[in-house]
C-alpha cells in the first residue's frame, strides 16, 4: 500500500513537471523608449539594463539614442517609440499643435545646466553677433536661454541659435570651435572647463523651480498598455533607489564611467551630488511655468490649458502603491 501510494505521489509529480515545462512561456512585451543624449540623468536607465530591473517588472525595454529632441519628439508621436524622455515644454507644444502625449513621470531635476562659453567671453554682451549652439531653437532649454538673453539686453537677431543636436554634439560644436555657447549638462560642461572654458551661470540660479526632463508616452497608447507603463515606472523607480543606497557606491560608480567615458573621479563626484537630492517630481505649479514660457516663446493667443492637460500621474501613483 506504502508502495503503491510513494508510486503515485512519484507519478504526480512527473506530470506536473512535464506540464510546467510544456507550459508556453510568456514572451516580456518590448518597450520602445527613446532618449536624446546620455549623461547623468540617466544613470538609473543604465542601472535598470545593468541589473535587469525591468525585466524583473516583465517588460523589455528597446533604448534608441536619438541625438535630437525633434526627431525624438516626432517619431514618438507617430508611433515609432512608446515613450520618449523629453522636455516638459515639448509636450505642452505638441499636445497644443494637435498630438496626443502626456508626462507621465519626472525623469531629472532641473538638471545644473551650465551656459559654457568659449574663452575669450566674459559676459553676456559678448556673445552679440555670435553663434550660441542648441539642440531646437524653439524647444527646450533654448526657449528658456532666449528669455535669459533677453533678460541680458540681447533680443532675437542680436545672436544667432545654430541647431547642433544633444549634449555630444554640442560640446562638439564648442571644442571645433563652430559656437562660442552652450547649455551644456555634465560631465560635457566640467570636460570644456578643464579645457579652458567658462560659464556664465547655471539654470538654476535663473529659474530655480523650473521643472527638468520627463518621461512622456502617447495616450492613446499608455491606455491600451496600462501594466506596461506602470512596470516601465517599477523598474526605473527601483534603480534610482538602488542608485540612493550609498551602499551602492562602488559599483554604482563604476557603471557610469563605462557609458559616459568620464574617469572615475568624475563619477564619485557626480554620485555624490546625485544622491544629495531626492527623488524628483513634477508638479502642476511646475508645470504651469512650462506653459506660460511656451506661451510666451509662441506668442500662442488661446486660453492656456490647466496642467492636466498635458500630465496624467495616474500612472505613478498605481506604480508606487505597495
Amino acid at each position: 500500500m506504502l508502495l503503491e501510494r510513494g508510486f503515485g505521489l512519484y507519478y504526480r509529480a512527473c506530470l506536473q513537471c512535464s506540464l510546467a515545462s510544456a507550459a508556453p512561456q510568456l514572451k516580456p512585451q518590448t518597450v520602445r523608449l527613446a532618449i536624446i543624449s546620455e549623461g547623468v540623468n540617466t544613470w538609473p536607465l543604465y542601472v535598470a539594463q545593468e541589473k535587469k530591473l525591468f525585466q524583473k517588472e516583465g517588460i523589455e525595454v528597446e533604448v534608441t539614442l536619438t541625438g535630437s529632441s525633434v526627431k525624438q519628439l516626432d517619431q514618438l508621436k507617430a508611433g515609432g517609440f512608446d515613450i520618449g524622455f523629453q522636455q516638459s515644454d515639448h509636450v505642452v507644444s505638441a499636445v497644443e499643435h494637435g498630438a496626443d502625449l502626456f508626462i507621465f513621470m519626472a525623469l531629472a531635476h532641473a538638471p545644473e545646466l551650465s551656459l559654457v562659453v568659449a574663452p575669450g567671453i566674459r559676459s553676456f554682451a559678448d556673445l552679440e553677433g555670435r553663434d550660441i549652439a542648441v539642440d531646437g531653437a524653439r524647444s527646450g532649454y533654448a526657449l528658456l536661454l532666449r528669455k535669459l538673453l533677453a533678460d541680458k539686453g540681447l533680443e532675437d537677431g542680436d545672436y544667432a541659435f545654430r541647431e547642433i543636436g544633444g549634449s555630444q554634439e554640442r560640446f562638439d560644436a564648442l571644442k571645433n570651435g563652430i559656437a562660442v555657447a552652450s547649455m551644456l549638462n555634465p560631465p560635457f560642461d566640467r570636460k570644456l572647463f578643464a579645457a579652458g572654458f567658462g560659464s556664465l551661470g547655471t539654470v538654476s540660479d535663473y529659474y530655480p523651480t523650473y521643472p527638468g526632463a520627463i518621461a512622456a508616452a502617447r495616450r492613446s497608447w499608455g491606455k491600451r498598455n496600462a501594466p506596461q507603463i506602470i512596470a516601465f515606472i517599477r523598474g526605473f523607480s527601483a534603480a534610482y533607489a538602488w542608485l540612493q543606497d550609498k551602499n551602492n557606491k562602488s559599483e554604482a560608480i563604476a557603471i557610469l564611467p563605462e557609458r559616459l567615458k568620464v574617469t572615475p573621479d568624475t563619477a564619485s563626484r557626480a554620485y555624490d551630488q546625485f544622491v544629495a537630492r531626492p527623488r524628483p517630481q513634477i508638479t502642476p505649479q511646475g508645470l504651469q511655468q512650462v506653459i506660460d514660457i511656451v506661451w510666451e516663446a509662441e506668442g500662442l493667443t488661446g486660453p492656456k490649458g490647466a496642467p492636466d492637460k498635458y500630465m496624467d500621474l495616474g500612472y505613478l501613483r498605481k506604480a508606487t502603491q505597495p
